[in-house]
């Protein structure tokens, strides 16, 4: 007996089941892949979200500065921050703000080049109101 599914199965299986959202949005900010942890973190299923912009999760006030780092980590291939995680705001799908601690990194095909950019993100309620406790005793 082979336990190991085809590889694109797995990969499925991966994602669809990991505990932190995993959003892939392509080249033009289109949502491609949202996991059921996106759905949970962020309240739209994943056929609302498919499809979508990212600014379905973007606060308005965010979305230019989200878009001129989005244009520029495409241009450059990679990242500001590398693979390191922020903290930032998103939007859910009653359009409250939401905290949410956020690591994404270009995709690129070596054969075509760029294809989009990936998300990974949990909830980052708990690390604001520590960072907002350590503020106020300091």
């Amino acid at each position: 007996m082979n336990d190991d599914p085809n590889p694109a199965g797995l990969h499925r299986l991966i994602t669809g089941q990991m505990a932190d959202a995993l959003i892939y949005a392509d080249r033009n900010g289109i949502i491609r892949v949202w996991n059921s942890a996106a759905e949970a973190l962020f309240g739209f299923p994943a056929a609302a979200a498919i499809g979508q912009s990212l600014d379905l999760i973007i606060p308005e006030r965010l979305r230019a500065a989200h878009w001129t780092g989005f244009d520029r980590a495409l241009a450059n291939g990679a990242t500001r921050l590398g693979r390191r995680a922020m903290l930032t705001r998103a939007q859910n799908q009653a359009g409250e703000t939401i905290y949410v601690e956020m690591s994404f990194a270009v995709v690129a095909d070596p054969a075509t080049g760029v294809l989009g950019s990936v998300a990974v993100a949990r909830d980052g309620t708990a690390r604001r109101e520590l960072e907002l406790a350590r503020r106020a005793a300091s």
